[in-house]
């Protein structure tokens, strides 16, 4: 089956194809039973069929429901003019996603997603994320629909200042506040993986709290990803891990519309994506994403189908639909369509004059969707509520780990008994005291690693392993991601937004920079579950060499807004590191950890040391007498402060672990720590130094790359040593 879309600007085909061959049993059996049991529309010799749904032996003996079908397209259309409205009023924003995905965003929020718009909160709710997030108007315009707390006027203001309709759909903060937003994708792709993190999530929270008696979980979750998506890597990284644990939980949908933003898709894709997604273990489906009845039954067949295999619907749509100057083009993509907003309105049936049209029609059809929704809802609080009767300390660790219950960090640094260690440590190692304790007074965190759990040492004792096959289960609570740095961070990112678990991820710190943009979203989002685990810190690596040995990474995480960076010089400091990690409420937290053995600083209690590396900076050793030179140092580098400062009696130490956190300590603790009567201030850091003439006049770091070299003597080449601090002391 084949049909064209012909324009002024090109001509191109669309291919469906049709398949007689006979479909897996799984398959065949949940789509009958869709036909019979779907709460939306059956469907009835459709235009085009899904690539992979055969029509042999399958009777559809249920009609369309005509009147739901008109009034989805209705909706459709509505939701398109409403796109179309906001886009004209702000003269900014991408109409072609909007207008070209309509039927997709009628099937999703008019039939096959189970949500409440009253409680946007509800644990077991689907959940959608707009992975081409340029094409916001196309949610927004749904939210209103479908009964969410976003009024008329917030859709006149898109983009506009203090509205709470962002360009970019931004996930609940301080900043905004938008109902049903699942997601801050930012970049293109992020949305896919962050998906990934939801769906792993769900699993997760459906293996731990289930019962035999009642299930509480058993949501999906839904995408809608563009070209663009597909062909960011992460995407294709977060998709390998999906299809490998066996995420059938999460449907995504491509809007193949043949578009991107320069030119047609043609232009710089030739891959065959079906067979890509097909080769990872998804189970695929190609549709014609404008055929009400199509889309329906895919997307419900989809949804029905539990046979370990994450879902990929490619929708072959028109960017731009219903504006015939621009349809099917990238002239589509974004606001180049505003001159003919009106005429557009027209040819889809929208009243001519009218702005931001919603019919009685539709609203009173979505009070309908409403109800039915309601009903799931209340029916499932009914089984919330025998589950918690008979579950009552189960119900109680899922409704702290929901209200992001902790201890607080004062009385958690108190709980954990004192580390005991004496000898030098590598941070890291300390980090296996740390992990376990926490995890025992944090039962909703878990952890995992891209490849190097053996390296950076954050497994979970006792926890198992999540995931499908060999040891592992949806329980576990240690997540091997194999060699996805960038897919981590997403997925992380999407355990988070889910809002169940404490999720941190591992790696070398120097590979931050393969998923520094998914910490940035998660900084900017205020993620405050979501933490990285980040060791083999500094030129201390050693013999892995310059390309191993960060230098400028810790600051150039440092200067992300809204991240905490704890650099721990010791094992009491690691614990509350850590203890700061899940406590936090305002953002995440990286944790910087240390390849070589650092000294302790058993002079200072180790409750001292905790509390101190709590409040971001401490006194790690007071002068003996009159108050002339403050170090400062973080890390590894506290060691040879410590030892610089023995042979000088007016020397103070300063402990600077988290800069983030003592810059909201009081300024009356700032003062104590660094008063501001001595300014022969000195720090040192085996980084780049520019970051530290915040604090100080003089700056012992390492502005270059380093060398391989065995560590000891890489630090000691560029000048990380006792020694060498003491004599630029000596020169100040």
């Amino acid at each position: 089956v084949s049909f064209s879309a012909i324009n002024k600007y090109q001509h191109r085909r669309y291919y469906f194809h049709y398949y007689n061959t006979t479909m897996k049993f799984s398959t065949i059996a949940v789509f009958a039973a869709v036909l019979g049991s779907a709460n939306g529309f059956a469907i009835n010799k459709p235009t085009a069929m899904a690539r992979g749904i055969s029509t042999t032996g399958l009777k559809m003996s249920t009609e369309v429901e005509v009147s739901t079908k008109e009034a989805l397209q209705v909706a459709a259309n509505e939701a398109r003019g409403l796109a179309m409205d906001s886009i004209a009023a702000a003269h900014s924003g991408h109409m072609g996603l909007p207008l070209g995905c309509g039927e997709i965003g009628a099937v999703l929020y008019g039939s096959q997603m189970s949500y409440n718009p009253k409680d946007t909160e509800w644990v077991n709710r689907d959940r959608f994320i707009l992975s081409a997030g340029h094409g916001s108007m196309f949610l927004y315009s749904w939210l209103n629909l479908a009964g969410y707390d976003l009024p008329i006027d917030e859709l006149k203001n898109f983009r506009q200042h203090h509205s709470q309709t962002p360009g970019h759909p931004e996930f609940p903060n301080s900043e905004h506040s938008t109902p049903g937003i699942e997601c801050t994708t930012g970049p293109l792709g992020a949305g896919v993986a962050n998906a990934v993190g939801h769906a792993a999530s769900a699993k997760m929270a459906a293996a731990k709290y289930n019962t035999e008696e009642h299930t509480i979980f058993d949501h999906h979750i839904y995408v809608l990803a563009g070209d663009g998506c597909f062909q960011e890597g992460v995407s294709a990284e977060a998709a390998c891990f999906a299809a490998h644990e066996g995420l059938d939980n999460l449907v995504v949908l491509y809007d193949s519309n043949e578009v991107t933003l320069d030119k047609m898709a043609e232009y710089t894709q030739s891959e065959d994506i079906m067979k890509r997604y097909d080769a990872y273990g998804w189970e695929t489906f190609e549709i014609d994403g404008h055929d009400l009845d199509t889309v329906e039954a895919t997307i419900a067949a989809a949804k029905a189908s539990k046979n370990g295999k994450p879902k990929f619907i490619k929708c072959n749509t028109i960017i731009g639909k219903g504006m015939e100057e621009t349809e099917g083009t990238n002239a589509a993509h974004g606001e180049a369509g505003v001159p003919y907003v009106d005429k557009a309105k027209v040819n889809i049936g929208l009243p001519e004059g009218e702005q931001w049209y919603v019919s009685e029609g539709t609203r009173e059809f979505f009070d309908g969707v409403q109800a039915k929704n309601k009903a799931v809802y209340d029916a499932w609080q009914d089984t919330y509520a025998a589950w918690k009767e008979a579950n009552p300390d189960m119900a109680k660790e899922l409704e702290d780990a929901v209200a992001d219950n902790v201890p607080a960090a004062e009385d958690m640094i108190a709980d954990i008994p004192e580390t005991g260690a004496e000898a030098a440590e590598a941070t890291r190692v300390s980090g296996i005291f740390a992990i376990n304790e926490v995890s025992k007074r944090v039962p909703n965190y878990v952890s995992g690693s891209a490849d190097l759990h053996g390296s950076t040492r954050n497994y979970i004792a006792d926890g198992g392993n999540f995931g499908v096959g060999f040891d592992k289960s949806y329980a576990g609570k240690n997540l091997y991601f194999g060699i996805r740095e960038h897919a981590m961070g997403a997925i992380l990112n999407g355990f988070g937004y889910h809002g169940i678990f404490k999720a941190s991820g591992s790696t070398f710190a120097v590979f931050v920079d393969y998923f520094r943009p998914t910490i940035r979203v998660a900084s900017l989002a205020e993620l405050n579950r979501v933490s990285y685990i980040l060791t083999h810190d500094s030129i201390g690596v050693g013999e892995d060499g310059p390309t191993h040995q960060p230098v400028e990474t810790v600051s150039g995480l440092r200067v992300f807004p809204n991240l905490d960076v704890y650099r721990p010089a010791d094992a009491e400091e690691t614990v509350a590191a850590y203890v700061s990690s899940v406590t936090r409420k305002e953002g995440p937290t990286a944790l910087i950890l240390s390849r070589q053995n650092l000294d302790q600083n058993t002079a200072v209690p180790a409750m001292e040391r905790r509390a101190g590396a709590l409040k971001g900076a401490y006194v790690a050793k007071k002068e003996e007498g009159d108050l002339d030179v403050i170090i400062i140092a973080t890390g590894s580098e506290v060691q040879h402060a410590l030892k610089a400062a023995e042979d000088i009696p007016g020397a103070r130490v300063v402990s600077m672990p988290c800069m983030e956190a003592y810059e909201r300590q009081t300024e009356e603790y700032k003062e104590s720590v660094l008063p501001s009567t001595c300014t022969k201030r000195i720090a040192m850091e085996a980084g780049v130094s520019g970051l530290w003439y915040k604090y100080a006049s003089k700056v012992v770091g390492v502005d270059r790359f380093g060398m391989s070299a065995p560590g000891d003597i890489v630090m000691k080449e560029l000048g990380m040593t006792p020694e060498n601090l003491s004599a630029k002391i000596a020169e100040m």
